[in-house]
């Protein structure tokens, strides 16, 4: 039997797949435990990921910075560019 002291993982209703232009990924809206922030993260059909290092006050806030990075950089953006399989911004 294991002691799983891991604290829980809250999703948001916000986290979806997201498809445009013919690329789809994965959004993911998320907190831990008990932690005040929002974290935002990207996946695409390769496993890359993309998380936004700051953590958002709210799950629309985080969203809300997911749309507005589609809308700036296109879904280009989360496409991969390199083999690292990790890709932080902002």
């Amino acid at each position: 039997m294991t002691d799983n002291n891991d604290p829980p993982i809250i999703e948001s209703s916000l986290s979806q797949t997201f498809r445009r232009d013919g690329i789809t990924v994965q959004v993911a809206v998320f907190k831990i435990g008990g932690d005040a922030g929002w974290t935002l993260e990207v996946v695409n059909v390769e496993g890359t990921s993309t998380v936004w290092e700051e953590p958002f006050e709210t799950d629309t806030a985080a969203f809300d910075a997911f749309l507005r990075a589609v809308e700036s950089e296109g879904m280009d953006t989360f496409l991969d560019d390199d083999t690292s399989g990790w890709t932080t911004i902002h």
